[in-house]
């Protein structure tokens, strides 16, 4: 009985192992971020000296919401001009500050309905995800539309703040949740497709494309998360 020999093009193993290497660090930076958040709004929370200087020193605040948006828009703008080790701290010190401003969840609400929120995201996460990275569809061409829907739901959560509409508070909830549903596949698929196609090793470069990924990643694990927060969340007064 003959053997079949197969060969295999050394190039393109080359790629798929580092594909793999990459695409298991986006998973590990996210979920260490999202730890590094979730302690760090744990440890504010427990602490009410730090708490109460957070939400009523109004400098202190804006400044860390300003803050959290100057590290984004950095990383996203100049990644590539800046060292892997730079892009790792900032997005570390993002992870903190989004802690920061998370720490409010603590006193909001229950634990127990913290916890149950967060599992109930993260397994919607895994699934998404797991669609996102075997979906041979190609939904590059909803990434408009993906946009607009979260600008439009931007728009529609700040001018409830004024109108406090219960309806459309519920409206933006559950819109939220599917989009950000959505966000994970296309963002999942996204990365994948890019690491593909530059990820052919490891290095400074495509260790700092899966550093984008990872933050892509997490942003929707977080609002995602916050969403879901809304509809099994239970108040702490009560």
């Amino acid at each position: 009985m003959e053997r079949e020999i197969k060969f295999e093009n050394p190039a393109l193993s080359g790629v798929q192992s580092a594909f793999r290497v990459l695409m298991r660090r986006v998973y590990l930076w996210m979920a260490l971020a999202l730890a590094v958040t979730g302690l760090t709004a744990y440890y504010i929370a427990s602490n009410p000296g730090l708490l109460q200087a957070v939400f009523t020193n109004r400098g202190l605040f804006w400044g860390v919401i300003i803050g959290e948006l100057a590290l984004v828009f950095i990383l996203s703008a100049r990644i590539m001009r800046m060292s892997f080790a730079t892009a790792g701290l900032m997005f570390a010190a993002y992870s903190v500050l989004n802690g920061v401003t998370m720490s409010f969840i603590f006193v909001a609400f229950t634990q127990e309905s913290i916890a149950t929120a967060f599992f109930i995201t993260a397994g919607m996460f895994a699934a998404m995800a797991f669609i996102g990275t075997v979906l041979k569809k190609d939904l590059s061409s909803f990434g408009s539309y993906f946009m607009m829907a979260l600008i439009g739901l931007i728009i529609a959560s700040v001018v409830n703040i004024f109108w406090a509409n219960s309806v459309l508070y519920w409206v933006i909830t559950y819109v939220g949740v599917l989009l950000f549903v959505g966000l994970t596949v296309y963002d999942t698929q996204k990365i994948k497709a890019f690491l593909l196609q530059w990820g052919d090793e490891v290095n400074d470069d495509t260790q700092k494309l899966a550093l984008m990924g990872s933050l892509s990643l997490y942003l929707d694990f977080i609002n995602l998360f916050l969403y879901i927060l809304r509809i099994f969340g239970r108040s702490s007064d009560n």
